[in-house]
């Protein structure tokens, strides 16, 4: 079984479901009914299970090739001994697409008792991690698509919860856990794996743009991710007021900004993997801070 949780890279997969339930709680300004609540945390397990899942069985060849030139050890929470099952002759191809559609199942049966319209994002949500896995080679603007990605689910939240969400209030949202997800994660997670993309060929923005540029632009993206959390009271029906914007800045500059600051002084790859595990607990973070804004509302 441990080989398939680091299929689908449960560990951190764990802490992404954080922001769904943060995107619900923000939007319904109300803990939802039970039985929303259940299929809502089925839905998202489910759903972040099998899309991580989905990345290594269409990467597989191009892992295979950095399991034969070595792995460098790694330091993020994703950077595992059983990083690359697949390639590593962990899990068959034929077990590792059981794994996915078991759990892509289980998604959509959740989803569709919660609403339908869902899942278009949950087919768009995979149809965008094929294209990210595909462009590894070709482009490093693929670290875009990973941003769209890993808002899918927090978005789909809203719209459970939400009947109509407010459309330019939701681009807003999607904006901010894009600068998150690419400032905070992708970047520093492919610096983390820079040595084995740079002998297999790959795209990202640390190989092409180099150490120095990357740190900028991560820089630059998460202090948007800061700046813009603080316009997040505005898409709740719940009053959040000061509190709320100084727990949230706080947040952002203990687990986004201070250890980016650290990475640009330093280009240091192990301050990289500290950034993305940080990073990484950032939803939980907001998901507290909006917790106990219900709770003492």
């Amino acid at each position: 079984m441990r080989r398939f949780l680091a299929l689908s890279r449960s560990a951190h997969g764990v802490l992404d479901i954080a922001m769904p339930g943060f995107a619900a709680l923000l939007w319904l300004g109300n803990f939802p009914s039970w039985p929303v609540l259940a299929l809502s945390l089925g839905a998202a397990i489910a759903g972040y299970t099998a899309i991580y899942a989905l990345n290594d069985i269409v990467g597989a060849p191009d892992d295979r090739e950095k399991v034969a030139g070595g792995l460098v050890p790694g330091y993020a929470v994703e950077a595992s001994v059983m990083r690359y099952p697949i390639a590593q002759k962990l899990i068959s191809i034929n077990g590792a697409l059981a794994w996915f559609f078991l759990w892509m199942a289980a998604a959509i049966v959740c989803i569709w008792l919660l609403n339908p319209r869902i899942l278009v994002i949950l087919l768009a949500a995979a149809i965008l991690e094929i294209v990210y896995v595909k462009l590894f080679k070709v482009t490093w603007w693929r670290t875009l698509v990973s941003g769209l990605v890993k808002s899918a689910g927090p978005l789909a939240a809203v719209y459970a919860v939400v009947e109509q969400p407010h459309l330019p209030w939701l681009a807003v949202m999607l904006a901010w856990l894009m600068l998150w997800e690419v400032g905070g994660q992708n970047i520093p997670a492919d610096w983390n794996d820079i040595d084995e993309d740079r002998r297999v060929g790959g795209s990202t923005i640390p190989l092409v743009f180099g150490p120095r540029a990357a740190s900028w632009a991560i820089l630059v993206l998460l202090t948007g991710t800061v700046s813009l959390s603080l316009v997040l009271p505005v898409m709740s029906p719940l009053p959040l007021g000061w509190q709320f914007r100084i727990a949230a800045a706080a947040a952002g500059i203990l687990l986004l900004l201070a250890p980016a600051l650290r990475l640009a002084r330093t280009l240091d790859g192990r301050d990289a993997a500290r950034l993305f595990d940080h990073s990484s607990l950032y939803p939980l973070a907001m998901l507290v801070i909006m917790t106990a804004a219900l709770i003492v509302r």
